[in-house]
């Protein structure tokens, strides 16, 4: 197994990304630490986990909000006493197909918050683990979109910060045998999403994006979580600083 007895962290766990990728270490031999703001998904990811045979636990935490974070490592420390792997899929789009003129304060920082501030956060308090037993993978979640999307404006700021904190951290760590990457998806199927557009515009959405995408299809969570694992895995041992398209050759 390629991550037997690693000690994991996912946060989004609750989330289909999130959920997939725990399920997935798990598979591997991995401890799943799973975090989100909602209990009940990760409630119903650890029992996912525990399907397949695996070990884990819950800490409930926001990521928009410092302490919760601080005591969440602490938390990891105290009951592990080391982290192999922290996966920061927590995120979103909150701001979504508006125009430049109707850019909310309110919401563009509740992006940064989620999207950018955690994952800065998160991995600063994983680096103080890693950095002591001198080994650690770290995987942030970026977007296809921190190139830029009409529409998506905050968000994409967001995860184009997340590209260049990413290439920062990988730079910083690298001497403590800490590999630091991210995984930048285009579309993929998942409920928040779907729930969020509805289910005729999600089906012009995919369809449209499956006809311009060469792989001809959008992304699945799995097609996440295996990228996830990978780079959680010491088959990734000489990777560090990079941004990994998961876009079925969306943008060649």
């Amino acid at each position: 197994m390629r991550l037997q007895d690693k000690i994991a962290l996912i946060t989004g766990a609750a989330g289909d990304i999130g959920r997939t990728t725990a399920v997935r270490f798990a598979e591997e031999g991995a401890v799943v630490i799973v975090s989100d703001i909602n209990a009940e998904g990760c409630a119903q990811t650890l029992k996912a986990v525990e399907g397949k045979g695996g070990k884990g636990s819950i800490i409930k935490a926001d990521v928009t909000k410092e302490d919760d974070i601080i005591n969440m490592f602490a938390g990891v420390q105290e009951n592990y006493g080391r982290l192999d792997i922290l996966a920061n899929i927590a995120g979103g789009d909150f701001e979504p197909m508006i125009t430049v003129d109707d850019i909310s304060y309110e919401k563009m920082s509740y992006n940064i918050d989620v999207n950018l501030k955690s994952c800065i956060l998160c991995c600063r308090e994983a680096a103080k683990i890693m950095m002591e037993q001198r080994y650690g993978k770290i995987i942030n979640m970026s977007s296809l979109v921190h190139r830029g999307s009409p529409m998506q404006f905050s968000y994409s700021a967001a995860k184009g910060g997340v590209f260049a904190f990413n290439r920062t951290m990988a730079m910083a760590l690298g001497m403590y045998n800490i590999n630091v990457n991210a995984l930048a998806p285009a579309l993929v199927e998942v409920s928040v999403i779907k729930d969020a557009v509805g289910s005729e515009m999600w089906e012009a959405l995919s369809q449209d994006c499956a006809e311009r995408y060469p792989l001809g299809r959008v992304a699945q969570p799995i097609d996440v979580a295996n990228c996830a694992l990978f780079l959680a895995s010491d088959e990734s041992s000489f990777i560090t600083g990079q941004i990994i398209e998961i876009s079925g050759g969306a943008r060649l």
